[in-house]
């Protein structure tokens, strides 16, 4: 994982995703998930894409039960498009660079 995209935990989600003064992707993902693993280099790739518009996090559900619970997410990868501390956008399951960016579009 590269510097552009945080790993976050129940502890900081707050601080990092709600409070956060631009929009945020939120990542849900476990190591055995394959196609958390498939999806990983396109988030990380539009990460660096999108630098300074858009913070990208990843949250592993195994180890932080608590904010996939509070979220829902009952299939991984998911990810949340989090705007002014609400989910804005949702994407369940392995998704295009296109999709992901068209789904960054409505944000910023």
């Amino acid at each position: 994982m590269g510097d552009a995209v945080i790993e976050i935990n129940d502890s900081n989600f707050e601080a990092e995703v709600i409070k956060s003064d631009k929009p945020v992707l939120v990542d849900f993902w476990a190591p055995w998930c394959g196609p958390c693993r498939a999806i990983a280099p396109i988030v990380e790739g539009l990460s660096e894409q999108y630098a300074g518009q858009v913070k990208f996090c990843k949250c592993n559900v195994d180890e932080n039960p608590v904010t996939p619970g509070k979220y829902e997410i009952k299939a991984i990868p998911t990810l949340i498009f989090f705007k002014d501390g609400e989910p804005a956008e949702q994407q369940t399951g392995l998704a295009s660079k296109e999709q992901l960016e068209e789904l960054i579009k409505k944000l910023i």
